[in-house]
């Protein structure tokens, strides 16, 4: 039997909207282990921070918070998180890694937020001390 335009779009209407409803849920649930991510690493950020009497320089990112549009998300990364990630690069690289070569590996080269994201990082970790510069390569400092 022959299904009519209107039946048709009613049941597709109603199939996108349990889609949509399964995902919104998966969303949920990866922002919850997300946050649960983020107070473990707050919790490290404290214990080397008291273990080693220096003030923590990387601040555990905050919770997430909800968009004030539902129309526009905001695609911003946490905060520190970016630094994070430049610290755990250069643990994986002995002999330290260029910017060009850190944009590389975070899949960030031709981003242009990305990229200055990145250097702003980098000045505050080499601000910090826990970068440093050698032979025009970053490295992690000696703790």
């Amino acid at each position: 039997m022959a299904q009519s335009f209107q039946e048709f779009i009613k049941s597709d209407r109603k199939r996108l909207n349990g889609e949509r409803k399964a995902v919104v849920a998966q969303q949920r649930e990866v922002e919850k282990k997300l946050a649960a991510i983020d107070q473990e690493l707050a919790a490290i950020v404290a214990y080397q921070s008291t273990k080693t009497g220096k003030a923590a320089a990387i601040q555990p990112a905050p919770k997430a918070r909800r968009a004030a549009s539902k129309t526009r998300k905001s695609t911003r990364a946490p905060q520190g998180s970016r630094r994070e990630s430049i610290i755990a690069a250069l643990k994986g690289a002995a002999d330290g890694m260029s910017r060009g070569e850190l944009l590389e590996k975070m899949g960030l080269k031709g981003d242009k937020s990305g990229e200055m994201s990145v250097s702003n990082a980098l000045t505050a970790l080499s601000k910090s001390k826990q970068v440093a510069r050698q032979e025009g390569k970053y490295v992690l400092a000696a703790s």
